[in-house]
């Protein structure tokens, strides 16, 4: 090993963690995540002094917090993560993520790690200037029920927009079904939102669903931005963090990115896992996401106000260079509580109503137009 490419010390980054047990119990978990996390070694056969001292994770503080728990502030070496998200990753939670009692709490991260990650080209800014809305709430929905021909989604797309909508996405569900293809589901309903455009002089965007293999991410984002598409939305659950974060970084596509949290509810379940404040929040930052869907508190979902609340203050924690973001309570919202909704989330937020549009009466432009007016009056009601 060539001791000299490391004479100086690691800059290092901190992770909070949740750990579960008593005090003994906690102490023993925070030293093996060290171990784990890093080197995955026998403490007592490291061969060099250097990895002790420098690449093992190091326990900063542990504190008791409530519910039989722990918060333990451990740091890790900026280069054990590679200048790589996934890397990044693996070292937050990574093999523990297999162990019982241990959930990510908060990520803070230093400069020199943050600079290897462009973040959200757009931001709640720059979505706010493509939509030519620059004070109140957005409005966001979603085109339903799969089983739809593409034909009739973007009849749907078409009233949407009319409706004043500034957001019309593909439900999360449809991908490239017989049914409706993605090629040609993408290709009618960016047409039908441009149309309504020129018709109310407003800038609704049409954001296709780019969840696929592999191979297929990339080559989909593309196809959407030629044939008119205005946003991307990916689950990076299913199709992993670090391809929505190629997506969101290539200048060849350049459009927002909105993420979806299909796939991702186990990590938020129970002890274990990630909060919502780290999952739904820090890492959507970190993988280049400019809006975060989640499930709102009361909705059909079990979030709760405070998990919502976690959620929110992510979306703008400080992080560098990496822009704040838009979040996005979905999952059970209707027109009923968008007064509540806005009274809790302020004016920083898209409203994703789905179902809930259909629910008001048989015509989708007037629903529209009453969510969006609902919206202005509470808005101008300050």
């Amino acid at each position: 090993m060539e001791l000299s490419r490391l004479s100086k010390p690691c800059e290092r980054f901190l992770i909070t963690y949740r750990l579960f047990g008593n005090e003994e119990e906690v102490f023993a978990k925070a030293k093996d995540i060290c171990i784990e996390q890093t080197i995955e070694f026998p403490e007592e056969y490291i061969p060099h002094q250097f990895i002790k001292e420098h690449i093992v994770g190091r326990i900063k503080s542990i504190e008791a917090s409530n519910d039989h728990s722990f918060l333990a502030v451990i740091s890790y070496p900026v280069d054990a993560a590679a200048q790589e998200l996934t890397q990044l990753l693996n070292v937050i939670f990574g093999n523990i993520s297999i162990k019982p009692g241990i959930r990510v709490e908060h990520i803070e991260l230093p400069a020199k790690l943050l600079n290897q990650f462009k973040g959200p080209r757009f931001g709640v800014k720059g979505l706010r200037k493509l939509l030519g809305v620059e004070k109140r709430p957005l409005l966001f929905t979603a085109l339903k029920p799969m089983g739809l021909t593409s034909k009739e989604l973007a009849k749907l797309a078409y009233q949407f927009a009319l409706g004043g909508i500034d957001i019309i996405k593909d439900d999360h569900g449809l991908s490239n079904q017989t049914f409706s293809p993605f090629e040609e589901r993408v290709k009618l309903c960016a047409e039908a939102v441009h149309k309504a455009n020129k018709e109310t002089g407003n800038h609704a965007i049409y954001v296709a669903n780019i969840t696929a293999s592999a191979g297929e991410v990339r080559k989909r984002a593309e196809f959407a931005k030629t044939a008119g598409a205005e946003g991307v939305l990916i689950s990076p659950g299913l199709t992993g963090w670090d391809m929505m974060r190629e997506v969101a970084e290539d200048e060849a596509i350049a459009l927002p990115v909105i993420c979806h949290p299909a796939f991702l509810g186990s990590f938020v379940m129970g002890e274990g896992g990630i909060s919502h404040h780290a999952l739904f929040g820090q890492m959507v930052r970190l993988a280049g996401a400019d809006a975060t869907i989640y499930p709102n508190f009361g909705g059909r979902f079990s979030f709760s106000r405070a998990e919502c609340e976690g959620i929110v203050g992510a979306t703008h924690y400080p992080m560098g260079h990496l822009k704040p973001i838009l979040p996005c309570p979905a999952g059970g919202m209707s027109l009923a509580n968008i007064p509540e909704a806005y009274q809790f989330y302020g004016k920083d937020v898209a409203f994703l109503i789905g179902g809930g549009l259909f629910k008001k009466g048989p015509n989708l432009i007037d629903n529209s137009r009453y969510f969006s007016e609902l919206v202005e009056s509470l808005t101008q009601a300050e």
